[in-house]
């Protein structure tokens, strides 16, 4: 499958990558340039300019793969079984509990070496 898709690319996607990345430049040029108008045109006027450079993008082989990697993600997190409120509220509770659990354990081993450190250098 990756012989095909090197097969596929070329060198004029490198050309419309190239366009797409010139015209996203020259979007954020442009959003400085016309520092003088009103800031929601000049964000409508990027957001276009990005749109623009996207859809660019989409029009490339890396473009289409990754557009179907999303497609497959987006099929894949469909699959997922997700807990229910109420798992996911006892999982968290346990989580809370084992990090208190532990906090509090290490905290006492901390206080006996410091303890047993200070007796033995002769401070405590």
């Amino acid at each position: 499958m990756n012989a095909k898709v090197e097969a596929e690319s070329s060198g004029f996607d490198t050309v419309k990558l190239i366009l797409a990345v010139l015209v996203l430049i020259a979007g954020i040029v442009g959003f400085y340039y016309f520092e003088a108008q009103s800031q929601l045109y000049r964000v409508l006027g990027m957001l276009a300019m990005a749109g623009v450079s996207v859809a660019i993008i989409m029009q490339t082989v890396m473009g289409r793969g990754l557009w179907r990697f999303a497609a497959d993600a987006r099929t894949e997190v469909r699959k997922v079984v997700w807990p229910s409120r109420q798992e996911t509220i006892q999982t968290t509770l346990i989580v809370f509990a084992m990090v208190l659990v532990m906090g509090v354990v290490l905290w006492l081993f901390d206080m006996v070496l410091g303890a047993v450190v200070n007796t033995l250098t002769g401070q405590g």
